[in-house]
């Protein structure tokens, strides 16, 4: 059964995969699984039609057969079940890959999704007066998962889908300056990058962006 994922059709982060799909494409392409893409305009992601997919009408979406699923996370959850390559076959080592898995998306990443947010939607007063308590707080998260890591490769061991969200969500924060404080965790993101999956994962998520009209 051919696997259908959801994206923007005109990603607004200007094809540098900071939107959710890219996780998703980088999980599939890491257990070379093949994958068709839906693109879906900001007008059709509120109709009934995708509303019926993702109750929240976001992106990404994952349909499989009778089997459709939301939320970037729970796919790649999903995929690093179905399909070896993203989570240990030891039942202890896998336990730590999934609970990494939640720590990227519960514990570091609202922060960072927090500043995005005052960044571009609130009033610019008000951005200003609140970004150092959010910076405080990325930077608290940050220091502790830098702690962590150490001089380590990876989270756990081998490379897995913690390893994959995680990274995902601290180059969320490229740009800011606020990572590149922290050298352990900026090469952290580069050896992801470095990651052949990866790479496929970006070319094919940013040729989207390059083949749309501009608006």
């Amino acid at each position: 059964m051919t696997i259908t994922i959801t994206a923007f059709e005109r990603s607004p982060d200007g094809g540098q995969g900071m939107a959710r799909d890219m996780r998703v494409r980088w999980a599939l392409e890491e257990v070379g699984q093949p994958y068709g893409v839906r693109l879906l305009s900001f007008k059709a992601m509120k109709e009934p039609a995708h509303l019926a997919l993702h109750p929240f009408g976001q992106i990404p979406t994952y349909q499989e057969g009778d089997l459709a699923l939301f939320e970037s996370g729970a796919i790649v959850f999903h995929i690093a079940e179905r399909h070896a390559g993203l989570l240990p076959d030891d039942a202890n080592a896998r336990a730590r890959a999934i609970t990494w898995m939640f720590a990227a998306l519960n514990t570091v990443e609202p922060p960072i999704v927090d500043r995005e947010v005052a960044e571009y939607l609130e009033d610019e007063t008000w951005y200003e007066q609140r970004l150092p308590f959010i910076d405080e707080r990325i930077r608290k998260r940050l220091g502790e998962l830098s702690g962590r890591l150490g001089n380590a490769e990876w989270l756990d061991g081998a490379f897995s889908a913690g390893d994959l969200l995680m990274v995902t969500v601290l180059r969320r924060l490229e740009g800011s300056g606020i990572l590149e404080e922290y050298p352990n965790l900026s090469a952290y993101v580069a050896r992801g990058k470095a990651r052949p999956a990866y790479k496929r994962a970006f070319v094919a998520q940013l040729a989207v962006f390059t083949a749309a009209p501009t608006a």
